[in-house]
């Protein structure tokens, strides 16, 4: 039997990952003409400004506004949807903090409900139960590239009258019944950072079909001036959150190579689903025949310790890692962070909603729970290998089990 890489073995994956970020002369180009123009701010520049045509189309959107980073991208969209004191917003538990914090930023009260056991991604049944007279919006995370449910999400909003924004942070490129998300809703918000499966280092971008909403989005985050009117005049709050031409040059190339990375990262995606299925104690991600493609920002499966002679999830992924699987942490429930805990979110609420219990704080949240705790994320990069990648990817988890005691 062959002994763990952790324990001084050789590896199961010993053929290198693609290398991310990936970038070519498309860049080197770019960039170089950003240079040469001496227009690198993008007010007066083309490169932003075609970022922004080129991925709203890709993505089916009338409207794109790049922005420095996807956290202001969800801060601008719910300025845009007129998201205040008082108002409150119903978030998933499991999800980056950005998707919460946001909401706080806006003064308004971030609801944390728990998400599906299979999917990871909102529950729209207890979506639909946090719902109080003074909430405005539900926040949909496509966790690790995979949709949530659009279709209950959608029916939800449009019975309750309210607005549906979509974090899109990890799902560029994904679809739901063949349509590209980021529109189900008022709009859809992505990120650019480093990790992503597109990027610049930082940056984001809003993308919608609504106009109004395009309009005081682009007010928003052009310190609330309005397109085709004077420099000096501004008509609504706003701050600065323009994008550079640097990183709208570097985007606009990323973006040449996404639909074929997304179709790569989404096959490789399904062929794990079958190989991991087959081992027990590992259960993917669940799909859906609703999603026509899943950008796949991660790879994310549960991971049973009893399967495992019980050896915990931080340990397996030590081992995981070791036998060459690169992996990434996932996210901690957001009502157990020192922010939500210590009491320190009430500085950014007011009035009665200030001092008000919230007794939302106190529940189980199970499924969040289990994301945090038992699964494992492979990174995006590794899913723009060959069949031979993910065949050595399910040899290294098949080995640690035949292993798992020398773990323990």
């Amino acid at each position: 039997m062959p002994k763990l890489a952790i324990h001084g073995g050789s590896p199961a994956k010993t053929k290198p990952f693609p290398v991310w970020p990936i970038f070519d002369e498309r860049e080197r180009q770019a960039l170089n003409e950003v240079l040469e123009s001496r227009v690198w701010w993008r007010t007066p520049g083309t490169k932003t400004l075609a970022f922004e045509r080129e991925f709203a189309a890709y993505h089916e959107a009338k409207h794109g506004i790049a922005v420095t980073n996807g956290t202001h991208a969800l801060e601008v969209a719910l300025a845009a949807m007129g998201i205040g004191s008082g108002d409150e917003v119903i978030v998933p538990n499991a999800t980056f903090v950005a998707t919460a914090s946001a909401v706080l930023f806006a003064g308004a009260l971030p609801v944390l409900v728990d998400v599906r056991a299979d999917s990871y991604c909102i529950d729209p049944e207890l979506a639909e139960a946090a719902i109080t007279e003074n909430t405005k919006a539900i926040i949909a995370v496509h966790m690790g590239g995979r949709p949530a449910d659009l279709d209950q999400l959608t029916a939800v909003a449009e019975k309750h009258g309210l607005m549906l924004l979509e974090d899109a942070a990890h799902a560029h490129g994904s679809e739901w019944h063949g349509r590209k998300i980021g529109t189900f809703g008022v709009g859809g918000t992505f990120s650019f950072q480093a990790s992503k499966t597109m990027t610049a280092g930082e940056g984001g971008m809003v993308i919608s079909n609504d106009d109004d909403f395009e309009r005081l989005a682009r007010a928003t985050h052009d310190c609330g001036r309005l397109p085709g009117k004077w420099f000096y005049d501004h008509f609504v709050y706003g701050s600065n959150y323009r994008l550079s031409e640097w990183q709208g040059a570097v985007l606009l190339a990323q973006l040449s190579r996404l639909d074929e990375q997304t179709a790569r990262r989404h096959a490789n995606g399904r062929l794990l689903d079958r190989l991991l299925s087959d081992i027990p104690g590992i259960t993917p991600q669940s799909h859906d025949s609703r999603i026509t493609r899943n950008g796949q920002y991660a790879y994310i499966f549960h991971y049973d310790k009893r399967a495992f002679a019980g050896v915990d999830t931080e340990r397996f992924v030590e081992a995981l890692e070791a036998e060459g699987i690169p992996t990434q942490a996932p996210y901690p429930p957001l009502h157990q962070l020192d922010v939500f805990t210590s009491g320190a979110y009430r500085d950014r609420l007011s009035g009665a909603q200030a001092g008000a219990s919230h007794n939302f704080l106190n529940d189980a949240f199970p499924n969040a729970q289990r994301e945090a705790w038992e699964t494992v994320w492979i990174t995006q990069n590794a899913l723009l290998g060959d069949e031979e990648d993910m065949r050595e990817i399910a040899d290294a988890i098949v080995k640690i089990g035949e292993n798992a005691r020398d773990l323990l």
